[in-house]
């Protein structure tokens, strides 16, 4: 999930970059920020830094196995009489 406080500060920061003749509305202004960012960001396929962490270990384990496999392959055809 997305920090919302992220979400709250980026929106803030948009509205203090409105122009001073505008800044009357700002609330308004920084409450649409917000809901056009949490809109954008929802429509995203984003994971949380857990879940991307945890599938990264996963895929170094695969990774390990599969380089263990391919070394394991090799001995193999290394000890096999060549049937060419």
């Amino acid at each position: 999930m997305i920090d919302l406080n992220h979400i709250d500060e980026l929106a803030r920061r948009l509205s203090d970059l409105v122009p001073p003749g505008l800044r009357d509305s700002r609330d308004e202004l920084q409450a649409t920020f917000k809901g056009a960012l949490q809109a954008g960001l929802a429509k995203l396929d984003l994971v949380t830094r857990e879940e991307f962490e945890v599938q990264r270990a996963v895929l170094l384990r695969t990774r390990e196995k599969l380089d263990a496999l391919e070394q394991a392959v090799v001995a193999l055809e290394n000890r096999a009489p060549d049937n060419r």
